[in-house]
């Protein structure tokens, strides 16, 4: 699916069943004590999350590659529905919490400066459906990468999520 007018502006969705509650699953996404043991890709931890959940308010996250490679991101959150959804944008940043250009993190040119991420949590009998959606991303290996991205974090949660209920 296309987001706007650019054809090669689209968007990743990536759905997945968790067996656990709602509430829970939500509180994994937006307190920054459950966010620090799951967020990011197979292998990656997170020493800095931080988390001003309001419309309007901020995050700034540090993923930390297996090789130490630190990735800092940071969004601001323009929809809360607790515990039904999240609509924040998705930006990479600096320690400070400064939008920096993808190129930093070695994100092809093609990469905005921002991105738009829409997650939506549905009840269905004690498990919860999330599906995300990740517009604006460019075609190729870089939303590739994103998508990767994305299936190997919500692995990370369901493995968290039977530890936490």
């Amino acid at each position: 699916m296309a987001t706007g007018d650019d054809p090669l502006r689209e968007e990743v969705v990536v759905r997945r069943v968790f067996d656990a509650p709602r509430e829970l699953v939500f509180r994994a996404w937006t307190e920054p004590e459950h966010v620090r043991r799951w967020w990011g890709p197979e292998g990656f931890t997170m020493p800095y999350c931080d988390i001003d959940l309001r419309p309007g308010g901020i995050f700034l996250r540090c993923m930390r590659s297996p090789e130490g490679q630190e990735f800092w991101v940071t969004g601001v959150f323009r929809e809360i529905v607790a515990p039904e959804r999240l609509v924040f944008t998705d930006s990479f940043a600096d320690a400070e919490g400064n939008v920096v250009p993808p190129a930093r993190y070695g994100v092809g040119p093609g990469m905005p400066l921002e991105r738009l991420v829409t997650v939506t949590f549905e009840e269905h009998a004690g498990s919860t459906k999330v599906t995300l959606s990740h517009a604006g991303l460019p075609s190729g290996a870089d939303r590739d990468l994103v998508r990767h991205g994305w299936v190997s974090g919500l692995e990370s949660l369901a493995g968290y999520l039977a530890e936490a209920a």
